[in-house]
């Protein structure tokens, strides 16, 4: 078990399919992203929220003064944290999107060994590039720990209850069934962990406006075309 990745490299690793290559939950990765890296900062006492100010964007976050992140990423997200004081919904999607987590984390993935690019060609001409896993000791001990807390009901640390809550607040659990067997108790045990953290709860509150935007856009087409 590795412990020097972030928590958002976990997370990826954890959404990737190894059999096809894809995230889950790809429409709304960088809102799962952006979260993934604002609880990392909060748990080492960079951020803070001011629970009394919860407006239209969430709660309003802000930088806590102290040494930077030594790492490159958290780093970063700290300095655009310290930009200014937002609602966390603002902050989740200039996180995602500004930082480019999805491209940075994969690479950081790929750097470290635990995933791999493959090159193809579509129809003999067009060539691809797609994701494979390689060393996948570390996501297997992951899934161990994130399983037993999320299936067995064990007592989580900080971190494993900050990735099942994450994971439970972007919609994606059901789609891991193969390695996290869905049910009521799954649900149930990953939404208390989801709500006992501001950050996943705000990603959990982005999916769902997401989704409901697009449904709302779906149905308006569909009438017109009717």
């Amino acid at each position: 078990m590795r412990e020097d990745l972030l928590i958002v490299e976990d997370l990826m690793l954890l959404m990737f399919d190894d059999r096809s290559g894809t995230v889950a939950g790809a429409g709304t990765l960088y809102y799962t992203l952006g979260g993934a890296v604002l609880v990392e900062l909060a748990q080492s006492g960079r951020v803070g929220v001011d629970e009394a100010d919860n407006g239209l964007n969430g709660l309003r976050v802000h930088a806590v003064e102290g040494e930077p992140p030594s790492d490159p990423v958290l780093r970063a997200a700290a300095e655009k944290v310290a930009e200014r004081v937002r609602g966390v919904q603002t902050l989740l999607i200039e996180l995602g999107t500004g930082l480019r987590l999805r491209e940075t984390v994969l690479d950081r993935l790929v750097e470290r060994g635990m995933l791999r690019r493959e090159s193809r060609r579509r129809l003999g001409v067009i060539r691809t590039t797609v994701m494979r896993p390689a060393d996948t000791g570390h996501k297997e001990a992951l899934v161990e720990r994130v399983r037993a807390v999320l299936v067995d009901g064990a007592e989580p640390d900080d971190r494993t209850a900050a990735l099942a809550g994450l994971l439970s607040a972007s919609g994606t659990l059901p789609s891991l069934h193969r390695v996290i067997p869905w049910s009521g108790a799954v649900y149930r045990r990953g939404k208390r962990l989801e709500q006992s953290s501001w950050g996943a709860e705000a990603v959990n509150t982005a999916v769902l406006r997401t989704v409901a935007a697009v449904t709302a856009s779906a149905g308006t087409t569909a009438a017109v075309t009717s």
